[in-house]
């Protein structure tokens, strides 16, 4: 886009072919509307249903899983034939599970389009413009460039323009910058080409408002070539990423699909080679392939993560994609913006100074000494008390705060002193001036810049008495002023004066003129003060907290040292340095840097892909429209859901509810317990698993008899498992999640987890062969059932030992986990309906056990518990975690 403000009024009107003063012809206007289209946003063609249906679809463990249930379909053709329909329930099952996530994954289906939504709700209905001199209200989607457009307060901006006249104009451009404190306009060139947005004095953006003042502005830019529409085509290129689960899950598949295929084709080929039949080895190898794959586990995740969303609400926090949840105990990096984040988006008055030194506010002082000052905050200001909110200029609010705060009733001051006269604040004199009627006359409150007021004033206030001014008052005046100023803060001084008669009003500037010096008072916008706990808890759990702001470098350092965010200036950057650094360089630097201000839309995007190349899970927190681009790039965008504008709300994947950074942190150890459970749903799932594939590996390369039938490996994956699998999703969190370093990691597989699952799938497996060779001494249907009740009862049992891997469940809590228990219970009782229910039974081609082959299921099945309590008493069981 063009430099515009570098560009002095009378180069833009001849760029453009316009004029300031009567602005476009009616002609001309309608020729440039049909060359460059209406001032809108562009939308792109957004996925069909079909198209996102399809995308569910593209995923290696979903094709094994079809894969198996068209090879199960085929394989049950002849026994359907012969009126046997128990065949087919493998794939039914297989399939039905693939169609509910896929219909999950596409009701959570995509947000740019309710982005471009928002920021077209953004743009002004209708825009006052000059042409052919006269003034016209037209609808803002037919301005064009060139147009003249007349600016008042309470205006939203149609279009980018260049100020060609500003009189006491302020913008606010939170929705752009982030920033809420309205900026004041000029028109005056600025000599800057790399200037950020915030210090464009002499542009006006579409979406901002004008919150004071009056103006013209010529129309630099439409539509898509507007700063609006630069983040609209960002959101619209920008590609979402993949969230660590999901991207550890896709892992997990192709894993145990290619395993799962090595497997079957060892047992088909040794089957052949003992001279089996080919249907029947064939239908085997199926049985295997369905045993090597958790079917259940998409689904167990969904459900999972939903019951997290759940918790999150009672922390404040919205989700709106469910794989968010997770994605944020994942988090290595949280970007964070500053107002109203770690801030508290409100200007408080935090110190003051009379005529001596700088002190805290509340101060210590005699209340009668401060009663000049306060009275002077309050009366000279436009701003509103309604109950307890105050309404106007943030800077306003704070005077008016600070005297409610001290007992003043703003009600009986302008009683008591009714205003009578006022020269607004202008940015020339940097001054406002309010006239009030007393007993004897009248009283000047003056309040302004420091240094200006200064230069009017020839007496000051000492404890309550008017002295003259002196050389050496003034040094130490200013030595106050440049203290607070290096802090970051806002600074108005305060004056007045005592006068018999009120000047006419082309006079009224005279009594601006030997006043009496009273205090000032220094402002900032606080830090929260559960934000540097935050922090500090982001630092223990190994997350890197940036801030990433619009206000200036000087003000973002002082609150991030504050929030112990960092300890010396040299980790702040401005955005026009970013400018200077290509993506690599950027990528080398972003760990030297934790503060970032000044910053544009593009920076944010920037620093957020930098953070990734370097593998790092980013977070990132925002609230205007200039937000949304990176919200929508993070791992996880988290929109503040008092302040935040509709765009920052559709393009993260989370809103805060209470604009909090805490909220935030609170979130990732949510996260982070949610992570932990789905991993030990994993881990439980992928044990019986290795169980089921070792029970028939082993039987197959020995020549025997099937111990287990497909039905009864679906059976147990898909329902004696589930219930368990979930509550473990469940759990309590251990005492030291946030005490523990982020994982930056694709792999679902450590060395540890891989050592557990084998060894105690191992165990599973080897118990149901003992069980099936014990029960095939009396026939090979009773061997069959004992084998089945084995595997599925000892993996109920099981599941209590995944719920630590370094703690005896007896330590940790044997009856801890209500819903492991109802759920084990109730798989349970599943289970012995199937075996004693006679139809069930039929189906499922199992037979009645006595009370002998009863207590060897029992025995068998609680050995897992025992055993695996024994590996964690000599610490076998974290053997490999180290390495």
């Amino acid at each position: 886009m063009q430099s515009w403000h570098i560009s002095s009024v009378t180069e833009v009107e001849s760029t453009l072919t316009t004029s300031a003063v009567r602005g476009l012809t009616m002609a001309e206007a309608t020729e440039r509307l049909a060359q460059k289209g209406y001032n809108e946003l562009s939308q792109k063609k957004g996925k069909s249903l079909w198209q996102m249906f399809l995308a569910q679809m593209n995923s290696f463990m979903i094709y094994i899983l079809l894969a198996a249930a068209i090879v199960s379909a085929i394989t049950s053709v002849p026994a359907i034939r012969h009126g046997d329909y128990t065949e087919a329930f493998d794939a039914i099952i297989i399939l039905v599970i693939i169609l509910l996530n896929a219909i999950l994954g596409v009701v959570q289906e995509s947000k740019a389009e309710q982005s471009l939504k928002a920021l077209q709700n953004m743009s002004a209905p209708n825009a006052k413009v000059l042409r052919d001199g006269e003034m016209h209200v037209i609808p803002a989607r037919e301005l064009v460039v060139g147009d003249v457009v007349l600016l008042e307060t309470g205006d939203l901006i149609p279009a980018d323009l260049r100020l060609v006249e500003a009189v006491n104009l302020q913008i606010q451009e939170s929705a752009l910058t982030g920033e809420s404190v309205p900026v004041e306009k000029s028109t005056i060139a600025l000599s800057e080409k790399a200037l950020p947005i915030g210090d464009r004095t002499n542009l006006a953006y579409a979406s901002s408002l004008i919150t004071y003042g009056r103006g013209l502005g010529i129309v630099v830019g439409t539509g898509m070539h507007t700063q609006v529409g630069e983040i609209a085509t960002m959101i619209q290129s920008d590609k979402s990423t993949d969230t660590p689960l999901k991207l550890r899950l896709e892992e997990l598949g192709k894993v145990l699909g290619i395993g799962a295929l090595a497997i079957c084709a060892i047992i088909f080929v040794m089957g052949i080679l003992y001279g089996k039949p080919i249907v029947g080895m064939f239908m085997t190898a199926v049985s295997l392939a369905v045993a090597a794959i958790p079917e259940g586990l998409p689904a167990i995740a969904t459900i999972v993560l939903a019951l997290g969303v759940q918790r999150m609400v009672k922390r404040n926090a919205i989700i709106r994609t469910l794989p968010s949840v997770e994605t944020l105990g994942a988090a290595t990096v949280i970007c964070s913006d500053k107002t109203g984040t770690l801030t508290q988006n409100k200007m408080t008055v935090e110190k003051v100074a009379m005529s001596d030194r700088v002190e805290d506010y509340p101060t210590e002082k005699a209340e009668p000494l401060l009663t000049p000052l306060l009275q002077i905050c309050m009366l000279c200001n436009d701003g509103k008390i309604n109950g307890d909110h105050f309404i106007g200029d943030p800077t306003e609010t704070a005077l008016l705060e600070m005297g409610k705060k001290a007992g003043f009733s703003l009600t009986e001051l302008t009683k008591t002193y009714p205003r009578v006269a006022e020269i607004p604040f202008d940015s020339e004199r940097k001054r406002m001036s309010t006239v009030h009627q007393v007993e004897n006359g009248y009283v000047v409150y003056v309040k302004g810049a420091v240094d200006s007021l200064l230069t009017k004033c020839t007496a000051l206030l000492v404890a309550g008495k008017v002295q003259p001014m002196t050389d050496e008052a003034v040094d130490e005046i200013r030595r106050n002023n440049e203290y607070m100023a290096t802090q970051a803060m806002r600074v108005l001084g305060m004056a007045y004066k005592e006068i018999d008669h009120l000047p006419q009003a082309q006079v009224l500037s005279t009594i601006e003129e030997d006043m009496i010096y009273v205090g000032m008072v220094g402002m900032i916008d606080p830090p929260r003060p559960e934000a540097k706990q935050a922090i500090a808890t982001c630092k223990t759990a190994g997350i890197k907290a940036v801030m990433i702001t619009g206000d200036h470098k000087i003000t973002a350092i002082a609150i991030a040292k504050e929030l112990g965010l960092i300890t010396n200036d040299d980790e702040a950057i401005e955005g026009v340095l970013l400018d200077d650094m290509d993506d690599q360089q950027l990528m080398d630097q972003v760990k030297n840097y934790a503060v970032y201000a000044r910053v544009s839309p593009a920076h944010k995007v920037r620093i957020v892909q930098a953070w990734q190349k370097h593998g790092d899970i980013v977070a990132m927190t925002g609230d205007g429209v200039n937000d949304a681009p990176a919200l929508k790039r993070a791992d996880i965008g988290a929109a503040m859901g008092i302040t935040g504008t509709d765009v920052a709300k559709q393009s993260a994947d989370m809103i805060l509810m209470d604009d909090n950074f805490a909220t935030i942190v609170s979130a990732v150890e949510e996260g982070r317990k949610i992570y932990d459970n789905i991993l030990k749903a994993v881990c439980f799932l992928l044990a019986c698993n290795v169980g089921e594939i070792i029970t028939l590996f082993i039987a197959t390369m020995l020549n025997w008899q099937a111990p287990l039938l497909p039905i009864h490996i679906l059976w147990v994956n898909l329902v004696t498992d589930s219930l368990p699998a979930i509550a473990l999703g469940l759990d309590r969190a251990e005492s030291n999640i946030m005490q523990r370093k982020a994982v930056k990691q694709t792999k679902i597989f450590s060395n540890g987890m891989i050592w557990r699952v084998g060894y105690q799938g191992a165990i599973i497996g080897a118990l149901t062969l003992v069980a099936f060779i014990v029960g095939s001494q009396e026939s090979l249907s009773v061997g069959q059932t004992m084998a089945f009740c084995v595997l599925a009862f000892s993996q109920l049992v099981h599941a209590f030992n995944v719920r630590s891997n370094k703690h005896s469940i007896f330590k940790s809590g044997l009856l801890s986990n209500k819903a492991l228990l109802l759920g084990c219970a109730v798989s349970a009782i599943l289970m012995l309906m199937v075996i004693n229910v006679p139809l069930l039974a039929t189906a499922f081609r199992l037979v009645a056990l006595d009370n002998v082959h009863w207590m060897m299921v029992a025995g068998f099945s609680i050995a897992p518990l025992m055993i695996v309590e024994l590996f964690k008493l000599f610490k076998w069981n974290m053997i490999l975690d180290a390495k």
